[in-house]
């Protein structure tokens, strides 16, 4: 096996990312739907498995199922507890018409189908069953994605795994097209101002609800850029953008409002694990440091699996 993080290249990777992202909002928002909600929201979000992205199963007439984002047979694939198995492919499809073959697929085996119509967090969202663009899907591009997904999911998990206080799984966030993982002081924190584009304020106020570091990935999705790894406390403490952050190519953005690290650079590192777990860790010290987290209770040693 090779030891190389695969590389990304926005030009070619960018039509790809853009259908997977507006895809998984169709998962995510069938779980909307037809799951009770938990705190945070966690409830909604993917789970980054080894085929791809899993929508966490949904209850439906006495059985369960599950649709999953496999990056390796390049489908939305259907799994339920009564053993039916389908799949719906990727490739060389209009945004309209994978909606409509989604719904199609699970009324044919008789399970929930609807669910909002409306892309969130995308700038002049245009409601799926209406989007006819021809969207191009690159099988390399998803596949790069699936395999940075493979080095990425265990350093988080194993910076989660240092945590004995409340931490959010490691999950995907369809609304933004971004895998992350939180961990909580404890403490209530003020209203979230909202004002975030596609995003009911009382969803945000609901995700901020308490104080909190968390730090993801974000490839790009309907919005082409350079993939990044970010950090950012909510509520922001004082000091907290001029804080000394390692590794030396990370920075503070302002417009984004939170510390950010290319991904090429992690790639290119002479050790890509390292660079990335001082990341995670720099700025997690700085958000509880700087906001007075009580880290002796809050900390542990990872136990080695």
């Amino acid at each position: 096996m090779s030891d190389e993080w695969p590389a990304f290249d926005v030009e070619r990777d960018a039509p790809t990312f853009a259908l997977l992202h507006l895809a998984s909002q169709m998962l995510g928002k069938l779980r909307v739907a037809h799951a009770p909600w938990a705190n945070h929201g966690w409830h909604v979000t993917l789970l980054p498995v080894a085929e791809g992205l899993a929508m966490p199963p949904i209850a439906a007439g006495g059985q369960r199922f599950e649709l999953i984002i496999d990056l390796c047979a390049h489908a939305i694939a259907l799994r339920t507890s009564k053993g039916v198995r389908d799949k719906l492919p990727l490739q060389s499809t209009s945004i309209a018409a994978l909606h409509h073959d989604l719904i199609d697929m699970l009324d044919r085996h008789g399970l929930p189908s609807n669910f909002n119509g409306r892309p969130n967090e995308v700038a002049d969202a245009i409601p799926f069953a209406e989007d006819d663009l021809q969207r191009s899907y690159d099988r390399n591009s998803a596949e790069r994605l699936r395999d940075a997904l493979a080095r990425i999911v265990p350093i988080f998990e194993r910076f989660r795994a240092g945590f004995a206080g409340k931490a959010s799984p490691v999950h995907f966030f369809w609304g933004s097209f971004d895998l992350a993982v939180t961990r909580f002081s404890g403490r209530s924190a003020p209203p979230h101002p909202g004002g975030i584009p596609g995003l009911p304020d009382r969803v945000t106020r609901e995700a901020y609800s308490h104080e909190v570091s968390s730090a993801g990935f974000w490839p790009g999705g309907v919005t082409a850029a350079e993939p990044i790894f970010y950090s950012y406390a909510y509520p922001e403490p004082d000091g907290f953008r001029s804080a000394i952050i390692t590794p030396a190519l990370a920075r503070f953005d302002e417009t984004l409002g939170e510390f950010v690290l290319p991904y090429e650079a992690v790639r290119a590192a002479a050790d890509p694990d390292a660079a990335l777990t001082s990341f995670l860790q720099s700025t997690y010290d700085a958000a509880a440091n700087l906001a007075g987290w009580d880290r002796i209770a809050l900390e542990r040693e990872p136990v080695a699996p």
